[in-house]
């Protein structure tokens, strides 16, 4: 009998779905595990070729009639922030965002929650338990983080660390040129604070404090209004058929 090494990955093709980014049309993908001491090396190099993470799977879009979904990053050195976004930053310049490691916890829970009643009461993710959601942060074989963001406190500067009720969460993983940011939630009460762009702003930031390149955004969908806000964040580079391509605006 020929057995596969946990080292060799397999890929597998989903049947077709209903696409969730453009009606009227169906969508595949090809997948993987990520899964051994390779890990690390594998989703590094399936990132650079468009895949993206969900627990131990790598998955990227395989379309018939459609190339859709692109993928973006962005280049730290050159991202050049709008005056909005400067503005954002100065708002949220009470936050701190504490790293720690993929644990989920019931004060996350709690505020996801609360972000899919506010932002996707009609998605799929509204039906996960606790355990489907320690699942989604802690299921990994790779160096995966989770950044909490509070407001700051007196001994903020001393101890890195925020205090008071938890306002956003994101779950990223740290690969070889940059950071990816594989899921985020955020408190959606807070709407002057804008936190889902300010959270990227921030890991930006944070990827030029570790010295990698980019920090990747998943997938952008042209004509999507799901994925329009990806537009704001330039110049990006998304992949295509010659690679990655730079685009200035």
């Amino acid at each position: 009998m020929t057995r596969h090494s946990r080292d060799t990955p397999q890929f597998f093709l989903t049947a077709p779905t209903p696409c969730p980014y453009l009606d009227g049309l169906e969508e595949r993908k090809v997948f993987t595990h990520l899964i051994g001491h390779r890990a690390d090396e594998l989703n590094d190099i399936l990132t650079h070729g468009g895949f993206r993470r969900s627990q131990t799977i790598a998955y990227r879009p395989a379309c018939e009639n459609c190339r859709a979904c692109v993928s973006v990053r962005v280049p730290v050195a050159d991202f050049k922030p709008s005056a909005n976004m400067r503005r954002l930053t100065r708002i949220n310049a009470d936050l701190v965002g504490e790293i720690r490691s993929n644990h989920g916890t019931s004060e996350q829970y709690a505020l996801f929650r609360r972000y899919l009643a506010a932002r996707h009461a009609n998605g799929g993710m509204m039906d996960m338990s606790m355990l489907d959601y320690v699942m989604m942060v802690e299921d990994s074989h790779i160096n995966t983080m989770v950044v909490e963001y509070r407001r700051s406190g007196p001994d903020s500067r001393i101890n890195g660390r925020g205090e008071g009720p938890l306002l956003g969460v994101c779950l990223s993983d740290v690969l070889s040129d940059g950071l990816s940011m594989v899921y985020s939630f955020f408190d959606p009460d807070v709407p002057r604070r804008s936190l889902g762009t300010y959270l990227i702003l921030e890991h930006i930031e944070r990827a030029a404090r570790m010295g990698l390149d980019y920090v990747y955004l998943g997938y952008w969908v042209q004509g999507s209004p799901k994925m329009a806000y990806k537009e704001r964040f330039m110049p990006q580079e998304r992949l295509g058929g010659r690679g990655w391509e730079r685009v200035e605006r």
